[in-house]
């Protein structure tokens, strides 16, 4: 069971005691309590959802937090009964860490302040009269300020929150811990804006139709699309992250395996992926290459352990033994479809132009072009790495060798986009096969780059 830091607790108290004198003020008659219980039963409704399943499956982590009814809340209410919109949803969320009681209570607090500056920044600029389709787009300046007034809410209170429960006192906060606070809660901020902006239109759009004549039910037609498509997104990102997290696994095994290489993989990612944009190929298919580079060497697990670890020269049987590991790769990949042709690199990054190559002996185009792009990566990480048997070599001397081979060895075309990246961007390579997840713990050392006049 994971507690909570006496700092975050304290920090907790002093957004819960905020939070509930901000929503006081509503607890009179005059409060539009219908228009605040249909909207808390909206957003409570959005906070159970994931436990539900759409077609078929569970929505991913995080798809409970719905902006868009929040706002809309903003938009119509004051900026008290704004914020009690938030309480229920908050305190019946579905959470995983313990203790789960205090972390409702701390989202309940924490989305409950951010409706109300939200609410309470519109109202000056038009409050609750220019919601209306007849004034747009005059709308979007109160829109605009109540979505800048709830990220920030939200972002710095994010970054209090981080803040406290790393031992950094909520009251009164040390010189450096505001420094970092202010920082992480401008980096969140950003991250947030766009995203919490098209909820802020949603929101809006919402708050348009419940005030039409249609009434509160004409706001779901708004609700229930871009719910799906959130769903949707969040599912994207879900299934990528677990593509990436079988990329990881993999690469980890070789590193293992092979002690020498560690981390080779993930440069030689880095690097094709330098080459593939040189060579303006889409963002769809750089990730692909780099899939390709990190995956190059994955036939190595097939390969015996005395082998790769092997201090003196390899006799021939050895070595076709080793030559075998492109097959090995392409065995174990080729049921994995989200990789596409990078499954061909890894088949073929040994190849050479002039046909000497191997497993197969192509020559020329008759390699697959994304193979050729890893050849080439795959070439300049193990002559600017350290291995057993040498020193690596300066960035200069690498890019050298490159263009002597080029058009026997490697690809002339491939060579001359690796060497336009370099001088363009520099070699500052980083290894994160070791890097934890979106809910990993700690990231892995990174080594210091290697310059051209200074081998590392």
């Amino acid at each position: 069971m994971r507690s909570v830091p006496p700092c975050a607790r304290v920090f907790i108290a002093c957004v819960t005691v905020a939070a509930v004198a901000c929503a006081v003020p509503a607890l009179t008659p005059r409060t539009p309590w219908l228009a605040v219980a249909l909207l808390a039963l909206l957003y409570a409704g959005c906070e159970q959802a994931p436990r539900f399943r759409i077609a078929g499956r569970r929505a991913p982590e995080g798809m409970g937090t719905f902006f868009p009814v929040l706002l809309a809340g903003a938009f119509l209410l004051p900026p008290a009964a704004a914020a009690l919109v938030a309480v229920p949803g908050g305190l019946l969320a579905p959470v995983e860490q313990r203790p789960q009681g205090v972390r409702r209570v701390w989202r309940a607090a924490q989305l409950a302040l951010s409706a109300w500056a939200a609410a309470t920044v519109q109202a000056p600029l038009g409050g609750l009269g220019a919601v209306t389709a007849a004034d747009f787009p005059y709308v979007l300046v109160p829109v605009g300020a109540a979505v800048l007034a709830f990220c920030c809410v939200l972002s710095y209170l994010d970054s209090g929150i981080l803040a406290a429960a790393r031992g950094v006192p909520p009251v009164p906060f040390r010189r450096r811990g505001v420094a970092a606070v202010s920082a992480a809660g401008r980096g969140l901020l950003l991250r947030s804006l766009a995203p919490v902006g098209v909820h802020g239109l949603a929101g809006l759009m919402m708050a348009v139709l419940w005030r039409s004549p249609y009434g509160p039910l004409a706001a779901l037609l708004v609700l229930l699309p871009m719910y799906v498509s959130c769903w949707v997104f969040a599912q994207y990102h879900h299934e990528r992250n677990a593509h990436r997290a079988t990329i990881r696994a993999l690469v980890q095994a070789v590193d293992i395996k092979d002690e020498y290489t560690r981390g080779h993989s993930e440069r030689v990612g880095q690097a094709s992926m330098m080459i593939a944009r040189e060579l303006g190929m889409d963002d769809e298919r750089v990730e692909v290459l780099r899939f390709a580079g990190i995956l190059h060497d994955v036939g190595k697990l097939g390969v015996p352990t005395r082998l790769l670890r092997k201090d003196g020269p390899l006799t021939p049987q050895e070595r076709r033994i080793i030559e075998l590991h492109p097959e090995y790769g392409h065995e174990m990949v080729r049921g994995i479809g989200f990789l596409g042709e990078a499954r061909t690199a890894i088949l073929h990054h040994h190849e050479r132009l002039d046909g000497s190559g191997y497993p197969y002996g192509l020559v020329g185009h008759q390699i697959p072009e994304c193979a050729r792009v890893v050849a080439v990566a795959d070439a300049f990480d193990a002559m600017t790495s350290t291995r057993s048997y040498r020193r690596a070599r300066p960035v200069a001397v690498a890019v050298e060798e490159l263009k002597r081979c080029a058009g026997a060895q490697f690809d002339p075309q491939m060579v001359r986009a690796l060497v336009r990246a370099l001088e363009r961007h520099g070699w500052h390579p980083a290894v994160t096969a070791d890097e934890p997840g979106p809910h990993g713990a700690v990231p892995a050392a990174r080594p210091a780059p290697v310059r051209a006049d200074k081998a590392s």
